[in-house]
């Protein structure tokens, strides 16, 4: 099998060399099993460093000018050549052990994707509490994280991707779309508990808990407007890092 793993990136150039560190490890220590890979950073129009040392880590980076996520991540899908992809956010850290699941799942020929739990250290109580929350609602109806989700290409290209529209939540549509083509096919799609993937708490550390709570607000009482207009979503796009 041939896996594309597909990092959108937007000024990480503190953190991406961690997590293609990560990556390499991960694929390192899984070399028992058959396959070949890509790594894609998708340049989301960064103003530092992020393209440069995704390059001297050995990834491939492509470069999306629109500051969108949606798009960042289908222009990955769009340069794979995988017949698998792993959609990877770039202030995470990819397991040995939570790769090796994805790659079972793969093997089984069950499922047309995953999503996976994750683990945030250093939360305060709060948002610790939201974070488990979250994970309920993730494993109990099937919404993969944005972090982290994984789907065979085919299914990808079938169901149109992401939306574009979206600037936030199009994961949630997007883990619908795929168990919709998945009843089709006869595959399931699934949340991974066993190896949560470690990603950063910035938003929590950069963000005062009342900015926290008004960008929720938003969320909850404009929805649309907030999930269609990345001028009400000031902490996935005002460059906060």
């Amino acid at each position: 099998m041939h896996i594309s793993l597909i990092i959108p990136a937007y000024n990480e150039e503190r953190l991406i060399g961690r997590c293609l560190q990560s990556v390499t490890e991960a694929i390192a220590a899984n070399r028992d099993v058959d396959f070949t890979h890509e790594i894609i950073v998708v340049d989301n129009n960064s103003t530092d460093n992020t393209a440069h040392l995704a390059k001297q880590a050995g990834a491939r980076v492509i470069f999306e000018p629109i500051n969108h996520i949606a798009r960042a991540r289908s222009a990955g899908a769009t340069a794979a050549t995988g017949e698998w992809l792993i959609f990877l956010d770039a202030d995470c850290l990819l397991s040995a052990g939570l790769l090796a699941d994805i790659f079972r799942l793969i093997k089984e020929g069950k499922h047309v994707g995953a999503g996976g739990t994750l683990l945030m250290p250093g939360l305060p109580w709060w948002a610790s509490a939201i974070l488990k929350l979250w994970t309920i609602l993730s494993v109990l109806f099937g919404w993969a994280a944005g972090a982290l989700m994984v789907c065979n290409s085919r299914a990808f290209r079938e169901i149109g991707g992401f939306n574009l529209e979206l600037y936030a939540a199009e994961e949630i549509e997007f883990s619908q779309k795929l168990k919709k083509w998945g009843r089709a096919h006869h595959l399931k799609f699934t949340i991974l508990t066993a190896h949560p993937l470690e990603t950063s708490a910035r938003k929590i550390k950069l963000y005062s808990g009342r900015e926290v709570f008004g960008q929720f607000v938003r969320l909850i009482l404009h929805p649309h407007r907030s999930l269609h207009d990345k001028k009400w979503l000031s902490m996935w796009y005002d460059g906060r890092r």
